[in-house]
């Protein structure tokens, strides 16, 4: 068994597969996964916030940005950890499997990181697609999972910490202890002098050994250098993240080839993602009796798409930015939500909850924060770009407001009230 695996390592040896590449690699993958960590928790809390919350309305297009580079950055971990892998390959062929506490440590904190990562990137861009095969929630396991990611990660760069500060800057050309894997726990060879049996050399340790072992296999010449498989993940990097960025930023929507939505597609040129059939409102939207009603405290008032567009109208231009990583930005008209919730009597500090014509979705009413409430882009819309609001996107009236994902941009308005405290 020994042997055989050292002839595996042997025939896997390449002049990528070195603890320099692999640091190379795992420093941008690593780097990828905390920017998709940091701001998804961003997006997790703008949905599901924690009661003492309270979150930026500037820039507009803050969770166009935000959301935008989630989704870029999980894209572009599938060819980074597929690099990470083919580097590291060789290490499955490590005997004994398991050599030491530590050693133990490092194979589980990788196999649980390996595993989870190629669930969460999978799922996430399947999200893209709005395609759900698979028969558990989404949202509640895109959450868990980028915290086993984290902390599986913090334990391999723990563990491999020596290894990782050796060989985080370029150095000259390795030894050879450097060229091919090393066997022990702590990154260095072992002293015990052992016969390898007839044919071999008597050598000293396991890497010893392992040389030894190489050096008495045929195996093929090399036929992948350094240079070119950087240029080969680069390039892949560039073909992934370049054919679907085009959803989130104007200059690349040209090269939008894979991006589930496409800028200027859809009603009065903004792409839909819930559609009222999906919804099941066309029938309540378009009744002639539809009023939207506020409330605060015991004082409600309705009032019919007629009586809002006799109101103070305002114009914005604000993005739509949805959690799937598209966006667009449209031009808005309607009342201003605070110049709304003021008929009531609402007070400054007064957050809303926003309910829906929508029978079922998770999102049929959403919350909205004060900060929001009160800020002066905030309207409940009636026309989207110079004209009247489409069925599909919230006829008769929608909420829009700056630095919400889309899912809170609650569209075929129904009731906004105060939230008691």
């Amino acid at each position: 068994m020994r042997r055989l695996m050292y002839e595996a390592r042997a025939q896997l040896a390449s002049p990528v597969r070195t603890p320099r590449m692999a640091t190379v690699i795992g420093r941008l993958l690593g780097l990828a996964f905390l920017i998709c960590f940091g701001t998804g928790l961003y997006s997790h809390f703008l949905q599901q916030p924690l009661p003492w919350m309270r979150f930026p309305t500037r820039p507009t297009g803050l969770y166009q940005l935000t959301q935008g580079t989630h989704i870029i950055a999980g894209i572009a971990c599938f060819p980074l950890l597929l690099a990470k892998l083919y580097v590291v390959f060789p290490q499955l062929f490590q005997y004994p499997p398991v050599k030491s506490f530590a050693n133990f440590l490092e194979r589980a904190s990788i196999a649980l990181f390996v595993g989870a990562s190629l669930v969460e990137i999978t799922i996430g861009l399947l999200n893209t697609y709005q395609w759900y095969p698979f028969p558990f929630s989404f949202k509640q396991v895109h959450f868990a999972l980028a915290f086993v990611i984290i902390g599986s990660l913090l334990v391999h760069i723990g563990v491999k910490l020596p290894l990782i500060s050796a060989h985080w800057r370029a150095t000259p050309a390795p030894g050879p202890d450097e060229r091919h894997p090393v066997d022990s726990a702590d990154g260095t060879a072992e002293d015990t002098p052992v016969d390898d049996g007839p044919g071999l050399p008597r050598t000293r340790g396991l890497t010893g050994r392992l040389l030894a072992y190489i050096d008495a296999t045929p195996r093929m010449a090399p036929r992948t250098s350094r240079r070119g498989f950087l240029t080969t993940v680069a390039l892949g990097v560039a073909a992934v993240v370049g054919l679907t960025a085009g959803q989130t930023v104007a200059p690349l929507d040209a090269a939008n080839v894979f991006g589930p939505r496409k800028k200027g597609v859809g009603p009065q040129g903004v792409p839909v993602n819930r559609t009222s059939a999906q919804a099941k409102v066309a029938t309540a939207a378009m009744a002639a009796d539809w009023v939207l009603t506020v409330a605060h405290g015991g004082t409600e008032r309705s009032f019919s798409r007629a009586e809002l567009a006799e109101l103070p109208q305002t114009a914005v231009d604000l993005p739509i930015a949805c959690v799937e990583g598209w966006s667009q930005m449209a031009s808005w008209r309607g009342v201003r939500l605070r110049d709304l919730v003021d008929l009531v009597g609402a007070s400054a500090d007064a957050d809303f909850r926003i309910i829906s014509l929508e029978q079922r979705g998770g999102f049929k009413q959403t919350e909205m924060g004060r900060e929001y409430v009160r800020d002066s882009l905030t309207l409940v819309a009636l026309e989207l770009n110079g004209g009247v609001l489409d069925l599909e996107h919230g006829y008769p009236a929608r909420m829009i407001a700056p630095g919400r994902p889309g899912v809170l941009q609650t569209k075929w308005l129904s009731r906004i009230e105060a939230i008691d405290a």
